[in-house]
């Protein structure tokens, strides 16, 4: 108990109430600082294509170094938040964050690119830490009926920073950068790429450690703030013998990793396709429309540069906020299923406009595809952990796992593009799409079944 303002006493759950409101508070900015570290990744990507004068296939390593750690580290991190008290895991996770960060730092100073790529890697395992135990903790600091709320409100959050992160990172990255085949970066635009680059991770370092100061300060806070549990604790063996048992977490876990895949992709060569000749980057159309032409901040050369381009790629991560916003709201009248089914297929729709039609209007077809993402990542993790019939633990691990699909889509997309063109290569995507609406029709089966 504890005196009040007025003189009184403080209910014991009003005190709990505050410290968990506090906690959540504090987990919330983790939740941003991981979505801006990841969006930034699709500027990236066209700046050491530029830079390194790679392919398109190679380019994409970028996001198989950085989404190939979810399928290497979930269940070890599943493991490691069983074992330690969440801000301890956390706090890890913010030291691989922060180490990584210096080998980017080190990479672009030094100008090589596999180093890049080890820094990508490091830094996602500790993303990969914090995602696993995050989620699960934002849900119980609070009422458990408010669960769903908690979660959405952190991931706008998360939505927030992946509409910032491509914005700030083509203006650091992109300024002069040409990824068109056959142009020639000059050591001028090198260097001031490669300085961007520098001072993009240089300050993220410094934001991660104080996020881990922070935390260690409020450590008590979050611990105060979390029911007490007497769970069993399980090995990470038998969470994966779990998982692999449950045909429905591994359907779940096969849409979480087309879906993941195919939002990668698209975003990793978005700067790209709308610099494309085929699409913008002979059109000065996108400066009319109202926002997305001010931010875009024309430079007065006809057509849409590779920086211009890059901060456009803002609104398609920016279509999921909005979409994850309305979704909220749609859910609360519309079966998850025929909510899943329907965005998966306006998806699929709008890859096949993009890749058949190309053109000026396909560009801002494909900006629109991010608004459909929205809602598909927490609707499949929903409907397979209803399903699964397995331990929460398990699922969530093989759904963790199976983002590893952000590894693996970009790379064939980019090989599909190389052979082909990037508004084809959206086909790709289209076909991910495809099977994530077959899943949602399925679950929905199974539901009327089960009724």
């Amino acid at each position: 108990m504890a005196a009040g303002a007025n003189g009184g006493v403080m209910p014991g759950g009003m005190m709990k109430g505050r410290r968990a409101g506090a906690a959540f508070a504090v987990v919330t900015c983790l939740f941003f600082a991981w979505g801006f570290i990841t969006a930034l990744n699709d500027p990236l990507v066209a700046a050491v294509k530029g830079i390194f004068t790679l392919t398109r296939l190679e380019a994409q390593l970028v996001a198989f170094a950085f989404f190939i750690a979810y399928g290497l580290m979930s269940f070890p991190a599943a493991g490691l938040v069983a074992r330690v008290r969440p801000v301890a895991a956390i706090l890890c996770a913010l030291a691989l964050m922060a180490a990584g960060c210096l080998i980017m730092l080190a990479a672009a100073n030094l100008a090589v690119f596999p180093l890049v790529l080890a820094g990508l890697f490091v830094l996602a395992s500790g993303i990969t830490i914090l995602q696993v135990c995050a989620n699960p903790l934002v849900a119980a600091l609070g009422d458990p009926a408010r669960s769903h709320f908690r979660l959405t409100l952190s991931q706008t959050f998360n939505s927030f920073a992946t509409f910032l992160a491509p914005i700030l990172g083509a203006h650091l990255f992109l300024k002069g950068v040409e990824v068109q085949e056959g142009t020639v970066v000059t050591d001028a635009v090198r260097a001031h790429a490669l300085a961007g680059i520098d001072t993009a991770y240089l300050w993220l370092c410094g934001l991660i450690v104080a996020l881990a100061l922070f935390m260690a300060l409020n450590r008590g806070i979050v611990n105060a703030a979390l029911p007490v549990s007497d769970q069993r604790r399980i090995g990470v063996l038998a969470l994966i013998g779990e998982a692999f048992s449950s045909r429905w977490a591994l359907l779940g876990g096969l849409a979480i990793f087309l879906y993941v895949g195919a939002e990668v992709a698209i975003g990793t060569q978005m700067t790209a396709f709308l610099n494309d000749p085929a699409i913008w980057g002979g059109s000065d159309a996108a400066f009319s429309v109202p926002l997305l032409g001010t931010v875009m901040a024309n430079d007065g050369v006809p057509g849409v540069s590779v920086e211009e381009a890059g901060k456009a790629v803002g609104f398609y991560w920016g279509g999921a906020m909005v979409g994850r916003a309305l979704g909220s709201l749609l859910l609360a009248r519309v079966s998850a299923y025929r909510m899943l089914a329907t965005f998966a297929a306006c998806a699929t729709l709008a890859c096949l406009y993009v890749a058949f039609a190309g053109g000026v209007g396909a560009g801002f077809v494909a900006l629109g595809i991010g608004l459909f993402n929205s809602i598909m990542f927490p609707v499949i993790f929903t409907i397979t952990l209803e399903r699964a019939g397995i331990r929460e633990e398990a699922a969530s691990g093989l759904l963790c796992t199976a983002i590893v699909g952000g590894a693996f889509i970009p790379l064939l997309t980019g090989q599909v593009s190389q052979w082909t063109s990037y508004h084809a290569a959206l086909l790709v995507p289209a076909c991910c799409y495809v099977v994530i609406t077959v899943f949602a029709l399925a679950a929905g089966k199974a539901s009327r079944a089960a009724g």
